[in-house]
């Protein structure tokens, strides 16, 4: 019998725990402003809490809910077995998914489940907890399954969105970082080595330093030993070398949750079109339009930045809108600058600038569409794009941090660096 009843857990996609949850409540800064109920048929319907649209101080849980006025889009069509754009972009994505499913015991395709897992500690100040009598782990209260719950536990470690394995973490006093035992309450993100691609920590590490040095605005970051993180997973212990710490911006000094959104969120659209349909010039429009002149400033600066350090990967999820008075969105700090040139020789980047991907060059016709498209000015962004390249290079040559890079690593990126900043003097004279 025993063997059976393991045999069938195996087999089943969802376990009992979470076949239990019927709605998911969904909490903005600690209130509760909506729920998200699963229908028959694998169908997801979303809503808001009627005290909520009638809030005219509301605090934004999206861009992508605002209408044409600047009203509350109230009325969400139910999707099938994905959840709502909104809430799937929450989720991690790729392995890390995958690993994740398997340890809830649900296939990874299902939004739901995994976001009944996964939501005491997803990105910004949203938070999610079944309205069935059941605890943040997905154990149904009053069951003793104490390995059930341990598992899980473990499991709500993971809880970050994105593709790389990444923890919340809480820095110790003496220098290290611990993974919180129940997954939450982190103020840091620590991301480990990859298993693919030499150097990859040190490698963000050197071009986060480097974009302080241009005047970008990034979060604070450290290098650690593998060694001085407590709490890992004992297959993420077993790897060497060094792991990224950054902290997040999505959380204040004492613990509070700041909202925050990605442009996939903003777009409504999925993780798996973080690439397509949208370009560069889209997210300045929004910008420009939302946040102050700085923000769409700031932005071009990054993307100039990016261009000139060979970073393919500038997605839809990679860049980000902050709350930091629960409503009025400004552009996050930077994140996710890599070096992927390193890795990926002849790349493009991941989405359209002026109607270019190339990483070799910036053009004045592409700046001019670029301009054209966003509804901006033309010559103060080819200005920064001057100014950009100019510190940028300046910054490089003086960077005492890409000592830490492999020589190929830091080779291949100086290369890159000064050739596009050649040619991007030789257009913008």
């Amino acid at each position: 019998m025993a063997r059976a009843e393991a045999a069938r857990r195996s087999t089943n996609p969802v376990t009992p725990d979470l076949q239990k949850i019927t709605a998911l409540a969904v909490h903005l800064a600690g209130r509760r402003i909506g729920i998200i109920n699963r229908l028959a048929g694998d169908r997801h319907l979303f809503s808001f809490e009627q005290d909520y649209i009638d809030d005219a101080r509301r605090p934004t849980l999206s861009l992508s809910f605002k209408g044409r006025h600047g009203g509350l889009v109230d009325t969400v069509k139910p999707t099938r077995l994905r959840l709502p754009t909104f809430f799937a972009n929450l989720l991690p994505e790729g392995h890390l998914r995958t690993y994740l499913a398997a340890l809830a015991e649900i296939k990874p395709e299902r939004d739901f489940a995994l976001l009944a897992a996964l939501g005491a500690d997803l990105p910004g100040a949203v938070g999610v907890t079944p309205t069935d009598d059941v605890d943040m782990t997905g154990r149904v209260r009053g069951d003793d399954g104490v390995d059930d719950r341990r598992r899980r536990q473990h499991m709500l470690r993971f809880s970050l969105a994105g593709v790389q394995l990444k923890f919340s973490a809480v820095n110790e006093a003496k220098g290290g970082l611990t993974i919180p035992t129940d997954g939450l309450g982190g103020s840091w993100i620590v991301k480990l080595p990859s298993t693919q691609y030499p150097a990859v920590p040190e490698n963000e590490f050197a071009m986060l330093a480097l974009a302080r040095s241009v005047g970008i605005t990034v979060p604070s970051t450290r290098l650690v030993d593998i060694g001085a993180i407590h709490g890992l997973p004992e297959e993420a212990a077993r790897l060497s070398g060094k792991a990224l710490a950054v902290e997040r911006f999505d959380r204040s000094p004492d613990g509070r949750r700041i909202h925050m959104e990605d442009f996939a969120q903003v777009f409504g659209q999925y993780p798996d079109d973080k690439y397509d349909r949208r370009s560069y010039a889209n997210i300045a429009s929004v910008l420009a339009a939302e946040t102050s002149e700085h923000g769409v400033e700031e932005f071009v600066r990054r993307l100039v930045f990016s261009v000139l350090i060979g970073n393919a990967d500038m997605h839809l999820k990679n860049w980000s809108l902050l709350y930091p008075d629960g409503r009025t969105p400004v552009l996050s700090p930077a994140y996710d600058f890599v070096a992927t040139i390193a890795y990926i020789p002849n790349d493009q980047l991941a989405l359209g600038f002026g109607e270019s991907r190339s990483l070799d060059d910036i053009t004045r016709d592409q700046i001019r569409r670029f301009a054209d498209t966003a509804h901006l000015a033309v010559r103060p962004l080819a200005r920064l794009v001057s100014e950009t390249t100019e510190r940028t290079l300046d910054a490089w040559n003086r960077l005492p941090e890409k000592s830490l890079l492999p020589s190929s690593t830091r080779t291949l990126i100086d290369r890159h660096i000064k050739t596009t900043a050649a040619n991007v003097r030789r257009a913008f004279p």
